[in-house]
């Protein structure tokens, strides 16, 4: 989806129990693409207002690729790990308490 900034050309918040995960890719102004993983997770209020703390990854171009072999590998080890019984599934997102947040409140 497009948005108003320029430099903004894909957005998807994804809400995950008490964290959540905003996926953005943006362009430079030589027409590269770019990815920007910011997790948030609400750490308290002050004077009423949420306070959040935010962690982000910038990925560039040349990284992509060898970031998505790590990053598959990394979940299909985790998959296999659990389908071998050694280690505790999950629970399914509907049984976990759910927060929302949203990028304007950060």
């Amino acid at each position: 989806m497009m948005n108003e900034r320029n430099d903004e050309v894909f957005s998807k918040r994804v809400k995950a129990g008490k964290r959540t995960y905003f996926f953005d890719v943006k362009t430079t102004k030589g027409k590269d693409l770019y990815l920007t993983i910011t997790e948030s997770k609400r750490t308290g209020d002050f004077d009423g207002r949420p306070e959040y703390e935010k962690h982000k990854i910038f990925l560039y171009k040349e990284d992509f690729e060898k970031f998505n072999e790590g990053f598959t590998e990394a979940l299909e080890t985790i998959k296999n790990l659990w389908d071998s019984g050694e280690y505790k599934k999950p629970e399914p997102a509907e049984e976990r308490e759910e927060q929302s947040v949203t990028f304007e409140e950060l």
